[in-house]
């Protein structure tokens, strides 16, 4: 999950010109108050190069990587005001930064009138479609022991046995995430923990044909992925870029 107090000093150049933004729900991240938090990376969900659409953000009130990731569902109103906060402030769209955010997909959806994807998940029933019908999906998440079923959106049987997750708890950026605050991401260690994981996955099922990033962190090394494992990789910000070509 990427999730940073995203400062406006880091904003688009357009979002203080335009009122039609992408909103981003964010996590907290526990900076102190007064103190600058470390810019988005490249290729990032809150970099504002990595759309060509302004970005706006709204802190989820309470929602803390770990409380997010386990599924607390005390949290839904705190994404509900966020939310109507983003759209209140121009946004045409919304979506979170971190991909167990899904379990509150429903909710947001309904509090608003713009479209929402609060995680790349929202994928699978179409990712399981463009592959052959014995081919796998590769589900690489932050923390396989929480992406349980009731996330995945597929009710069939058979499809759900096409999906197969593997997570990087346990990680060095798994156990930064945890921290108030965190320290400044550490990309080298993603693209290290999700590329071995992702090699473990396909030893045990050399059916994967296209890999989905749950963790809204790892588009920082998608593009890294894709040249080393040879296979198509999906991510949230893919999902965020197919909302804005709807509206803008």
């Amino acid at each position: 999950m990427e999730n940073t107090n995203l400062d406006s000093r880091y904003l688009s150049p357009m979002a203080s010109h335009s009122g039609r933004s992408i909103g981003i729900l964010n996590l907290e991240r526990g900076v102190p108050a007064g103190a600058a938090p470390p810019p988005p990376r490249p290729g990032s969900l809150l970099n504002p190069s990595t759309f060509n659409f302004p970005i706006i953000a709204e802190t989820v009130t309470g929602a803390w990587v770990e409380n997010v990731v386990r599924g607390d569902p005390g949290l839904e109103p705190a994404y509900v005001a966020a939310a109507r906060r983003l759209v209140e402030r121009g946004a045409v769209a919304i979506s979170s930064t971190c991909g167990f955010s899904i379990r509150h997909q429903q909710a947001v959806a309904a509090s608003v009138d713009v479209p929402v994807a609060m995680s790349s998940l929202l994928l699978l029933p179409t990712l399981l479609r463009q592959v052959p019908p014995a081919a796998k999906i590769g589900v690489l998440t932050y923390d396989s022991t929480h992406c349980g079923e009731e996330l995945l959106g597929v009710d069939d049987p058979g499809e759900r046995a096409r999906i197969v997750i593997g997570g990087i708890e346990g990680g060095k950026f798994w156990h930064d995430e945890l921290k108030r605050p965190p320290p400044p991401i550490d990309v080298t260690s993603i693209e290290t923990d999700v590329g071995a994981r992702i090699e473990s996955l396909r030893d045990a099922y050399p059916e994967i044909a296209t890999i989905l990033f749950e963790c809204a962190a790892f588009p920082m090394v998608a593009a890294a992925i894709r040249r080393r494992v040879k296979l198509p990789v999906y991510d949230i910000t893919d999902l965020c870029r197919l909302m804005i070509a709807s509206v803008s």
